[in-house]
């Protein structure tokens, strides 16, 4: 039986597009479109809940964290049939369709229960495509350049929330002007709007992004069956994992973030625009930060970008007029951009590749499934203490876990 084929043998013989096997390239595009999309329809829901469905702060905590939960739960188990099927490309086409199909019914909803059931099925597909799309990307590079694969996948996707963002800037302006509450109507046009990327993206994925010849993992039984690894995962992926659910606990939903810059009197179209810089920041941010783990380890990154969350959030719960805001924001993009593609090519440093798609399913299934108690505790916090002490606990448990990957997780 021949020997499967290393990733930096795949490479060399696919077309390449800024030095990395085409795949990352066009998932990137895929990104780039479906995030333009959803940009558009899902991240001024806080706003669209409470200013124009009169739901409270608790309500945004339980549609984003049971969305975003549920979501983790199927990232575990597409990872892991991805590894026994070896077929990435499939359960990212469904999980982007679905996406897809189910975002044209927030112009429908007229309750904060509809918002949560559309936001669900939006995020169910995520959590099919996720993980796979994620091993798909791992197979197509090498691991040499593992960061800056992540990194230009993340500068894609967050340029597609950028150019969403600005189309929605100029929807609200056109509506509305400059009102501090998002109306009915600006909202049911970024809907109209945003579904025409979000078709686009499942079509590119279906016509440009192949698995055709990438690394085989396992070997293949007479069956025709996978034989996946049967060992347990190292100390240091578990330890990782851990680690990465205390931070977590801290960072609830980014709603959150967004009803704080309108707790302090900042208009939609101001929070919409603030919205632009903190992904511009990410998207500038993101290839670098990839590129620098790949020289200096991803440890050293991740615990980098960790120390800017907490003092983002430190400053988030002491911010007292709109500039504060402003400068948060990108701030916040900062860390974005550092820690998102880094800590995915972490993983895949931790685990073996016959693995890869499990892995990402149990790092994707942590982040999820302690969002919602994270998401439900920061909106009872807002509503029974104040709107700040959510950020203060952020920002706690984010430097206890930079602590705790320096002192423990060794690369």
């Amino acid at each position: 039986m021949s020997q499967p084929h290393s990733p930096a043998d795949i490479e060399a013989t696919h077309r390449k597009i800024w030095g990395l096997h085409h795949n990352v390239f066009f998932l990137g595009l895929v990104s780039l479109l479906t995030d333009t999309s959803s940009e558009m329809i899902f991240t001024l829901v806080p706003l669209f809940v409470t200013n124009v469905l009169g739901a409270g702060a608790l309500a945004v905590g339980l549609i984003g964290g049971l969305s975003e939960s549920f979501d983790a739960v199927f990232r575990i188990f597409s990872g892991r049939i991805s590894d026994r099927l070896q077929k990435r490309k499939i359960l990212a086409v469904i999980g982007y369709g679905l996406s897809t199909i189910v975002k044209p019914f927030m112009l429908l909803t007229s309750a904060w229960g509809g918002v949560l059931g559309v936001r669900f099925g939006d995020r169910l597909g995520k959590g099919i495509r996720t993980s796979p799309r994620d091993a798909l990307i791992a197979d197509s590079v090498g691991a040499e350049s593992r960061g800056k694969g992540f990194g230009i996948h993340r500068a894609m996707d967050t340029t597609g929330a950028v150019l969403g963002l600005v189309i929605a800037a100029v929807i609200i302006y056109t509506v509305q002007g400059g009102g501090l509450d998002l109306t009915k109507e600006s909202y049911r046009w970024m809907v109209i709007v945003g579904v025409v990327p979000a078709f686009l993206a499942v079509l590119m994925l279906l016509l440009f992004v192949h698995e055709k010849g990438l690394i085989k993992h396992a070997i293949i039984k007479n069956t025709g069956t996978l034989e996946v690894a049967k060992t347990g995962f190292s100390s240091k992926f578990k330890l990782f994992l851990l680690i990465t659910g205390i931070f977590t606990l801290g960072n609830s939903s980014d709603f959150f973030v967004i009803l704080r810059a309108q707790n302090l009197d900042t208009s939609v179209l101001n929070i919409t625009l603030m919205l632009v810089l903190f992904n511009v920041t990410y998207a500038i941010i993101s290839t670098p930060a990839g590129m620098l783990s790949d020289r200096l380890g991803r440890k050293r990154v991740i615990a980098v970008g960790w120390l800017i969350y907490g003092l983002v959030y430190l400053g988030f719960a002491l911010s007292t007029s709109v500039w504060h805001i402003w400068l948060l924001f990108a701030c916040y993009g900062i860390y974005y951009g550092i820690v998102e593609g880094v800590a995915k090519a972490f993983v895949a440093d931790l685990v073996p590749a016959e693995r890869r798609g499990t892995a990402y399913g149990y790092y994707q299934g942590v982040v999820g499934l302690t969002l919602l108690p994270a998401s439900v505790l920061a909106g009872w916090l807002w509503e029974t203490v104040s709107p700040a002490t959510p950020f203060y606990l952020g920002a706690g448990l984010a430097l206890l876990a930079m602590l705790g990957l320096l002192m423990l997780v060794k690369e």
